[in-house]
């Protein structure tokens, strides 16, 4: 026989609330019940509900607004984790997983892409070309990781997109500091970003994943020139 848990109030609300959060109760940007709805709706007092959403915050799921409420920014305690250690990271670190992630997504979205899959990545990448003859590195930066971004959800892997989406900033960052546009010089003329798009276009996993690699060589090189 095992000793029976004693569970303060506390973590019950905490269970609770991410249980709802689980459900899709709230979507992400809604506002929650006040402290004394909650109450009232979980049996428990207004002291055990703000310590229960103190957890929360704290686990980076919900925001409390001063004077405003509190809101759910995210759904997933994993992920919000793996998004905080991916910030601390730097460029060489994030190119280096990526070269995993990018050749499985390349591959498996030349396999699984739609239609519509690939009317997205061409506009992304058309936004990527706008964004170098404007010479304007932050939307270059927007349009390089909504393309890669892209890809993932193309390979019709949800969590490999998930997984990918976790590295939103880090990727924008990464992709800033490895810019040609960032560091003054000409757009780089073995980019492979086409390549991978007509790759993917054309069905071919062998070389779209080449292609994803090719461009992530690009990049350390890149690094490796302006370091």
């Amino acid at each position: 026989m095992q000793p029976i848990e004693r569970r303060s109030l506390v973590d019950t609300v905490v269970d609770e609330l991410k249980r709802e959060i689980a459900k899709g109760s709230w979507s992400i940007g809604d506002r929650l019940p006040s402290e004394a709805e909650l109450g009232s709706i979980l049996g428990v007092s207004r002291t055990s509900v703000r310590e229960g959403v103190r957890s929360l915050v704290q686990l980076g799921l919900l925001e409390t607004r001063q004077g405003d409420g509190t809101y759910l920014i995210a759904t997933d305690a994993t992920q919000v984790a793996l998004r905080r250690t991916l910030h601390s990271a730097d460029s060489r670190e994030v190119i280096t997983v990526r070269r995993a992630l990018d050749a499985l997504a390349a591959s498996e979205a030349a396999q699984a892409r739609t239609d519509e899959d690939l009317m997205q990545l061409a506009s992304h990448l058309q936004q990527r070309s706008l964004a170098i003859a404007a010479n304007d590195t932050a939307a270059f930066a927007a349009a390089d990781v909504a393309f890669h971004l892209g890809i993932a959800d193309a390979s019709g892997n949800r969590l490999l997109s998930d997984i990918y989406a976790s590295f939103d900033t880090s990727l924008r960052e990464s992709v800033t500091d490895a810019s040609c546009l960032s560091n003054g010089s000409d757009p780089d003329k073995a980019d492979q970003h086409e390549q991978l798009f007509l790759a993917i276009s054309a069905g071919d996993p062998d070389s779209a994943q080449a292609a994803a690699l090719g461009v992530l060589e690009q990049q350390t090189r890149l690094l490796n020139e302006w370091s």
